[in-house]
């Protein structure tokens, strides 16, 4: 037998990722106006289903209506007790998940394609008949409230709600928040109508991903393309002025031996010319493992076992948020170190090692990230619901690699003004 050896002194050789042929989703409108999207590229005979509403924060009537309406959707339809609607789920091995959103709510099912057909009725009585029965409300709402004074007693909960709250303002869908006080507003009553205003019988986007055969469609189209489809009320205008100007803001917390930091700002959508140049700038700040911010203030420092900074994006809003955990004694320092950083970025360019490294990472870890169908979807929803076409992923390679260190300067003295940040800590300093 021949072996070959191997030379472990070498690096293996790699080739920079110029293009990467993104499968796309296909979209049509059933007749009575929803729009079906799929995505074929399972192996395997699994798909996902994901119906989408416009009816999360942006819509709801009242604080937490949205959250609660969204959490109830199982609780219980005209013929089907909550228990027998997740047994009959779960006899099939599938999986209901109910997910709310500052814009929408979404309903998904993860199934085997060969049970679907027992599946698809249910769901659609689920969108179109839920009752939202008190005593499952009454659970619903003590574990929500049990949840939220857990949470409350974490630092890190503190500073991030607050931060929202700071640079969107307390009453703006973005920054609101719900809290034990506001659960007792929450009943039927309230959750009907916007069940009824932005649920029932309203237009929604079907996302499909997985094994996507023409049964699969046919099967889907039967059961939702003949549904009674009303359009939705006007939808409302931004419901509060957004606060001006940055903020800080200390919440003490007694006995806390650490402190959370969250320091930001509202920036902008995936729509923004500046937007691929940022998520450089962003990367190269606290936006991996490698950035700057971890390897002052974790490795150099040991304030702190992780640092993060992120572009958050929203339909309407977007925003920057640097946040991480330290002992107590140390948040001075570190919001200093903070500083500090975002000085040298804005002063002395980037080096041309540290670019590319930073570009090479961005790019694999964009190739890595979409080699399932569930993933695929994803991207395709981040894409149509901020308006974009797949040309946002075309440029996407190309508009990393051309980003340059004056680029960088430019951006970080244009958007990352230390006066122009929001900072909230929460435990003390």
């Amino acid at each position: 037998m021949i072996t070959t050896q191997i030379d472990r002194t070498q690096p293996p050789s790699f080739q920079d990722i110029r293009h990467i042929d993104l499968p796309q989703a296909q979209s049509q409108t059933l007749p009575n106006g929803i729009k079906l999207h799929w995505i074929s590229a399972g192996e395997q005979p699994v798909i996902r289903l994901e119906f989408i509403f416009r009816a999360g924060n942006w819509y709801e009537p009242q604080k937490g209506a949205s959250y609660f309406t969204a959490r109830m959707l199982n609780g219980g339809t005209s013929g089907r007790s909550a228990a027998q609607i997740n047994g009959y789920v779960d006899q099939f091995g599938s999986f209901l998940e109910l997910n709310h959103g500052v814009e929408r709510i979404n309903v998904t099912l993860y199934a085997l394609n060969k049970h679907l057909p027992a599946l698809l009725p249910l769901m659609a009585d689920i969108l179109s008949d839920s009752v939202f029965p008190e005593a499952e409300l009454e659970n619903l709402k003590n574990i929500t409230r049990q949840n939220i004074q857990v949470n409350l007693e974490k630092t890190a909960f503190l500073a991030q709600n607050r931060f929202r709250e700071l640079i969107f303002g307390p009453t703006h869908p973005y920054g609101r928040n719900i809290h034990p006080d506001d659960i007792p507003g929450i009943h039927a009553g309230v959750l009907r109508p916007h069940f009824e205003q932005r649920i029932k019988g309203k237009p929604f986007d079907l996302v499909l991903s997985g094994m996507i055969t023409d049964e699969v469609l046919r099967q889907v189209t039967a059961v939702f393309g003949g549904l009674p489809v009303t359009p939705y009320p006007e939808d409302l205008k931004e419901t509060a002025t957004l606060p001006d100007g940055p903020r800080q803001e200390l919440i003490e917390k007694a006995g806390s031996l650490q402190s959370s930091i969250r320091v930001g700002k509202r920036l902008f959508t995936r729509r923004h010319p500046d937007y691929y140049k940022m998520l450089v700038l962003n990367e190269v700040l606290g936006g991996y493992f490698g950035s700057r911010l971890m390897r002052n203030i974790r490795e150099d420092k040991g304030f702190t076992y992780g640092i993060h900074s992120s572009l958050a994006t929203h339909q309407r809003e977007g925003y920057l948020v640097i946040g991480t955990d330290v002992k107590r004694e140390f948040t001075s320092q570190t919001l200093d170190e903070i500083r500090k950083e975002i000085k040298i970025l804005q002063t002395e360019p980037v080096g041309d090692e540290e670019l590319q490294t930073v570009q090479s990472y961005m790019i694999g870890s964009f190739a890595g990230a979409v080699t399932t169908s569930f993933a695929l979807a994803d991207h395709f929803k981040t894409i149509y619901f901020d308006g974009l076409g797949y040309e946002f992923y075309d440029k996407y390679i190309d508009s990393i690699r051309s980003t340059t260190a004056r680029d960088l300067m430019a951006l970080a003295s244009q958007y990352l003004n230390p006066d122009s940040l929001t900072e909230v800590v929460a435990g003390g300093r």
